[in-house]
């Protein structure tokens, strides 16, 4: 079994990675659906609002921390090899950093400059905003998935 400060560093994940999943499972399930329902100015204004406060110090520390977390838990996976719960600790570890952080940084990070970039009231933001939503919302299925498949894989990796 994990323990001492390895356990806690596993337990922080769990903390961490199911946090971020729920803010995604929050945006797959009905944030996006109640913007994608209001006329594109006001849906497209809306989302930039949300992406700008968005990177906050307290959701960046989660999501990034997070990150941090489960590359310094895959190092140390890597350094000690423990007898239980390593696969689950890798695994996890990569979940997040490709599934959830990875993806942002290539698929909803570029979407979301993408969109800042255009005036509201244009034709060009709305043309482009039922392609946003469809797009950005399937990337975040993806994170939303990876978070959670990391925090189960760290509960297992502590059982």
């Amino acid at each position: 079994m994990i323990d001492g400060p390895y356990y806690l560093l596993t337990v922080l994940g769990v903390l961490g990675t199911a946090l971020v999943a729920g803010v995604f499972c929050a945006f797959s399930t009905f944030v996006m659906r109640g913007l994608a329902a209001l006329p594109p100015a006001q849906g497209v204004a809306a989302m930039n609002a949300i992406n700008v406060t968005a990177v906050t110090p307290a959701f960046m520390v989660v999501f990034v921390g997070s990150a941090v977390l489960c590359s310094v838990i895959a190092v140390v996976t890597f350094v000690l090899w423990p007898d239980d719960g390593t696969v689950e600790l890798l695994v996890g570890s990569a979940l997040f950093l490709l599934g959830s952080f990875g993806v942002t940084m290539v698929a909803n990070v570029p979407r979301n400059d993408t969109l800042l970039g255009l005036d509201p009231e244009t034709p060009e933001a709305a043309a482009y905003w039922p392609s946003y939503v469809r797009e950005w919302t399937r990337w975040n299925h993806v994170r939303m998935i990876a978070s959670a498949g990391t925090a189960v894989a760290y509960v297992l990796a502590l059982t």
